[in-house]
């Protein structure tokens, strides 16, 4: 990966586009925006996967993310609250449950900040 020095932040050009990084959402994402949804977004694709797998029905999926920074910290990312919104038929609480802890071990982007930002991970079934 690369990233040019813009007017205001960084930018970079991936295979699907350009992304615009600054501390001002004005110019771009926030770094601190990109990081959580990178966890979120990995885990819930990962857990989309395991779903498919144990063939549950799932029609659709909401991920909700709570972040708690520590201002003392430069800001730091304490804790993510990853909050999932599924939608289907037939779908077992406690299978959901273990398909949650399994892409919690499966997800690299969980995985590689585990020891530094304390992750948790709860549900909802919706009708």
């Amino acid at each position: 990966m690369e990233f040019k020095m813009r007017e205001v932040g960084f930018s970079a050009n991936f295979e699907y586009g350009e992304l615009h990084i600054a501390g001002n959402e004005e110019y771009g994402f926030r770094p601190y925006q990109l990081m959580v949804s990178s966890i979120a977004v990995c885990s819930g694709g990962v857990l989309r996967g395991i779903l498919e797998k144990k063939r549950l029905a799932v029609e659709d999926i909401t991920i909700q993310a709570k972040v708690e920074r520590n201002e003392e910290e430069a800001n730091r990312i304490e804790s993510i609250a990853i909050h999932y919104l599924l939608k289907g038929n037939d779908l077992s609480e406690e299978k959901i449950e273990q398909s949650i802890k399994l892409a919690r071990k499966n997800c690299p982007m969980v995985r590689s900040v585990e020891d530094s930002i304390k992750i948790t991970e709860t549900f909802e079934i919706l009708k």
